[in-house]
């Protein structure tokens, strides 16, 4: 293990107009190999999950900053009328105070008349009917204007069109914006078969889990640790949530900041919605991230290909799951045979880890340097590091947008002997990979996934 990524590091990357000096090559180096130290995830994390294009100046980012912003505010003004649009009034102190009024006010056209609400309201997030490749590789809007940007967008045309209201979307390259022009696309509605009912499921389901998080991030972020039980409450009410006074202050406001942003999600997104395990992978953002609506896009970065997971025909699911028996059997054929003959050669028994991306089977700080080695892949592969270029640079193992895999197959090679001389069913494996906590030492891990990227990648993918 390397020494993590500190500010001063951080701050040697940039030029005087806050671009990386190499596009953010050796960035990705540094937090693959050795993480970034907790006090500067916030100011990365962005880049890594593709709210930032790693060739982004710092006048652009703050546009699109200012955009995402307006956009998830927007996204949450509709899950207030879900809510209850009748009471809506009830959970906001006052117009001067309350963001979702002040952002109407700024969003009305020319003539002073508000654009209708319903073009604010339709999913921004592509249907996952489409083939998971598809869908990962599909056209999105990029990021392409500040507040004054989206404020001038003519009203008329957008009715014409019947066009929503121009939320910000990620590009594929991570969220490049173009500089000379000015919002000359707006994005159109994916229309989905979810219902209101669907809605109200998602929401109940959502709280639920919001008020039974645990509270092992505190430590990392102490701020949110002190909040006021009064502060705690007025968050609790603005989204309405309930059933939360046993809970200690900063865990209602924790459950709250959940409530806010997966519902948030389930409206940008509704052919995925809400699915249980997404507040596990929300959970740690929320510790790192302190505005909501940062927190928010850094997450739909990560759900861009965590939503798989959470498919409900698990299309996502099982290809990862034969990707992981892939890897086995070209690795360790032995083992593989093994665990045909214990009917377990699917892979099944590393569903968990796959659907929650490591987080039961790691410690909280385990699973952010996971994360972050796995995000600075995903973030090469956007910016077009390509295999060899990757080689040139001697930066070793090469992207993948699966190291996540890599590193649960490198987790079961590393017990091949129990599993072979000990273990006689499923049942008993599946045992052993739900008591992993703890026991993992996640360096060794992610240097033996990259070892098996380097060793087995070019014949499985």
């Amino acid at each position: 293990m390397k020494p993590a990524l500190g500010p001063k590091e951080w701050r040697s990357l940039f030029t005087p107009e806050g671009k990386f000096y190499d596009g953010g090559v050796k960035l990705l180096k540094r937090v693959r190999n050795g993480g970034v130290e907790p006090s500067i995830r916030a100011e990365v994390w962005p880049f890594l999950l593709g709210v930032y294009s790693l060739n982004s100046s710092e006048a652009e980012r703050e546009a699109i900053k200012a955009h995402n912003r307006k956009g998830y505010l927007l996204l949450r003004k509709h899950c207030l009328r879900k809510n209850n649009k009748e009471s809506v009034d009830d959970h906001i102190t006052s117009e001067e105070e309350n963001p979702c009024v002040i952002l109407e006010q700024e969003m009305q056209d020319k003539t002073g008349k508000a654009i209708p609400e319903n073009q604010a309201d339709e999913s921004l997030c592509s249907s996952s009917s489409r083939d998971e490749d598809e869908s990962e590789k599909s056209d999105v809007t990029d990021v392409e204007a500040s507040r004054d940007d989206v404020a001038s967008v003519d009203q008329s045309s957008v009715e014409d069109e019947e066009e929503s209201m121009p939320l910000p979307k990620y590009s594929n390259t991570g969220g490049n914006i173009e500089t000379e022009t000015k919002l000359s696309k707006i994005a159109r509605p994916v229309k989905s078969a979810r219902t209101v009912e669907d809605f109200e499921t998602w929401q109940r389901i959502i709280r639920l889990d919001a008020v039974r998080a645990n509270n092992e991030w505190v430590s990392y972020s102490p701020s949110q640790a002190a909040v006021t039980r009064e502060k705690a409450i007025e968050s609790a009410s603005a989204v309405c949530l309930k059933d939360y006074e046993h809970l200690e202050a900063h865990r209602i406001h924790h459950a709250s900041r959940l409530v806010a942003i997966l519902e948030a999600y389930a409206t940008y997104d509704p052919e995925i919605g809400y699915c249980q395990g997404m507040s596990d992978l929300l959970a740690p953002l929320l510790a790192v991230l302190e505005e909501d609506d940062e927190a928010f896009w850094c997450f739909a970065g990560f759900m861009r290909k965590a939503r798989h997971n959470f498919r409900l025909d698990e299309v996502g699911i099982r290809r990862q799951l034969n990707m992981v028996s892939k890897i086995i059997k070209t690795k360790d054929f032995h083992l593989y045979r093994h665990l045909e003959m214990l009917e377990a050669a699917d892979c099944f028994f590393v569903y968990r880890m796959v659907v929650v991306m490591f987080r039961r089977e790691l410690t909280f700080e385990q699973t952010l340097s996971l994360w972050e080695a796995m995000w600075a892949h995903q973030a090469a592969r956007r910016a077009g590091i390509t295999r060899s270029s990757w080689r040139k640079l001697q930066l070793g193992a090469p992207p993948t947008d699966d190291l996540l895999l890599y590193a649960i197959a490198a987790s079961v090679l590393e017990k091949r002997k129990l599993i072979i001389e000990s273990y006689s069913s499923m049942d008993e494996i599946i045992r052993d990979c739900n008591s992993m906590a703890g026991q993992l030492d996640i360096w060794k891990l992610l240097d033996d996934a990259h070892d098996l990227v380097v060793t087995v990648q070019d014949r499985i993918e």
